[in-house]
């Protein structure tokens, strides 16, 4: 096989590594309402993949291309999730149940600029506390470590938060 032709379907594949890296990144970024830095990511996704395809529809009878292009849509999908965990764009709202250690979580999170709302409820061992925790993605390992070294058996769930309006506490939101 001559030199040229893998290549070329090496191109292809870095080609279509970036456009689906960009094509997750932008999901994020439509999903956050970040409407503009999406039509940004959006065009350089979509340039990315019209440069690759016109090259494959000139060079279809060399299959090594198109194991490139399939073999670039997959790595991208790996790449563009990396990217996105490691960027960890917009908010979360972190919930922790502890039965015995709810106060010393809350002032742990609170001395390290984290805002936390404790709210009373009904588990089915009895009264508990919920601590509420609104803040950056890219402080939610942080929050789930002080957390667990308190009370490795706290209950923790973790959603994608959008914040409205209201006041947020400290620095670290």
């Amino acid at each position: 096989m001559p030199l040229e032709v893998i290549v070329g379907a090496i191109a292809i594949m870095f080609m279509r590594i970036a456009d689906v890296t960009f094509g997750t990144f932008r999901t994020l970024l439509v999903v956050q309402g970040r409407k503009y830095h999406a039509a940004i990511a959006g065009f350089c996704e979509v340039l990315i993949w019209i440069f690759a395809m016109r090259y494959i529809v000139q060079h279809m009878d060399h299959t090594i291309n198109l194991i490139g292009y399939s073999l670039g849509f997959a790595l991208g999908n790996i790449l563009g999730i990396t990217v996105e965990q490691r960027v960890a764009l917009g908010y979360v709202q972190i919930n922790i149940v502890s039965l015995h250690h709810t106060d010393d979580i809350a002032v742990k999170l609170r001395m390290q600029k984290f805002g936390v709302t404790i709210l009373p409820g009904e588990g089915s061992v009895g009264g508990v506390s919920i601590l509420i925790i609104i803040a950056k993605r890219k402080f939610m390992k942080d929050i789930i470590k002080i957390a667990e070294a308190i009370d490795k058996r706290a209950f923790i769930t973790v959603q994608q938060s959008i914040p409205y309006r209201g006041f947020t506490h400290g620095s670290r939101v």
